[in-house]
């Protein structure tokens, strides 16, 4: 599916992959347009963020030097969590508040 006028991407999670990272935020660079991608990411998530932090960076975005220098993952670790992703709590947008409101009524 081809989204016109997508000009921002928001990963709420990490994508396991680089080539899974570029396919999530191609989205926003259709028939030369620019755009931006913002993705969120955890202490869990930084054996993943080195591999996507290279692939930014060969696109020649600027990527932070504590990236740059996490430890490689190792083949055996990636498979690993690209067979099983990690866990994550689900991600509420509606305040708890309303939830509340809602039970009650």
């Amino acid at each position: 599916i081809d989204f016109k006028g997508v000009n921002m991407v928001i990963n709420y999670d990490l994508p396991t992959s680089a080539v899974e990272y570029i396919h999530r935020i191609g989205r926003t660079g259709r028939a030369g347009h620019t755009g931006k991608a913002v993705t969120f990411f955890t202490e869990d998530d930084k054996p993943l963020l080195r591999s996507i932090a290279s692939v930014i960076q060969r696109a020649g975005c600027p990527v932070p030097d504590y990236i740059k220098h996490l430890p490689k993952l190792q083949s055996k670790q990636k498979k690993k969590l690209i067979k099983k992703p990690l866990k994550r709590e689900s991600i509420r947008t509606t305040p708890e508040c309303f939830l509340k409101k809602a039970k009650r009524k």
